[in-house]
């Protein structure tokens, strides 16, 4: 009868100091898929935003072309006809300095085509020294699709004519009008405004007013380093759970 223990470095030695990290193994493995997970999906949101970057450049690099009763977002166009001042609505809110002021839309009626919610620029609040052109203008800048207001959007005010959302069909519904399924932002001349659909102004505002755009919308692209994050937190959850498992099966 052998009563002897088993000898440390016997057979079943290496077998069971596996055991001791194979049940954390597996609860290590998911959390470093999640996380490579969310590396390469931000890999992906690159090469997505980067594609927009891409078109939106050619876009504006590219001549405008007359709007017609539709047009693809974010396309460079030009648009004839005659402003309604008297239908003018109030888009968002931005403080330039210590003025509260908002982006300007106004319908453009077009010959033989829907009306254009044309997004003029910004003007204070209280719309004071706003240009009206009259008489048949042309305005060139960048097609911009209808938008609706998510959960946390503020509330648009259809009554006062006060909007928070691009939402085209409850502008023109506001209005008592049918315009078309876009609406254009006119680009002036000049330094850039910062990125953004509608971007914020300046600190201090001088000049006239409506000030449009500055150029097509800029939309930020930080998803390289999201990745590069993810990644890191993979390879260091790996040395951490490696230095772990090695130190368990020492000991």
């Amino acid at each position: 009868m052998n009563d002897q223990p088993e000898l440390k470095g016997g057979p079943s030695a290496p077998l069971l100091h596996w055991q001791r990290i194979i049940l954390p193994s597996f609860a290590a493995l998911p959390v470093l898929a999640i996380l490579l997970g969310l590396g390469l999906w931000q890999m992906r949101r690159l090469e997505w935003k980067n594609a927009i970057l891409d078109s939106l450049a050619a876009a504006q690099a590219a001549p405008p072309v007359p709007a017609g009763a539709s047009a693809a977002p974010f396309t460079h166009i030009s648009a004839t006809g005659r402003f309604r001042h008297d239908q003018e609505i109030i888009l968002g809110a931005e403080v330039r300095g210590t003025v509260l002021g908002a982006d300007l839309i106004t319908p453009l009626e077009r010959e033989g085509l829907p009306p254009l919610l044309v997004d003029r620029g910004w003007v204070p609040q209280t719309r004071q020294g706003v240009e009206r052109p009259e008489g048949t203008v042309t305005v060139t800048g960048w097609a911009r699709p209808s938008e609706r207001g998510g959960m946390l959007s503020a509330s648009d005010s259809p009554a006062t004519r006060q909007f928070f959302n691009f939402d085209i069909p409850a502008m023109g519904a506001a209005l008592g009008i049918a315009p078309a399924p876009f609406g254009l932002v006119v680009v002036g001349q000049g330094a850039a405004r910062p990125a953004g659909v509608l971007g914020a102004g300046p600190a201090a505002h001088q000049g006239a007013v409506p000030d449009p755009a500055r150029g097509f919308p800029q939309p930020d692209n930080p998803h390289l380093g999201y990745a590069i994050t993810w990644f890191s937190l993979a390879l260091v959850w790996c040395a951490v759970f490696g230095v772990w498992a090695w130190r368990r099966i020492r000991d």
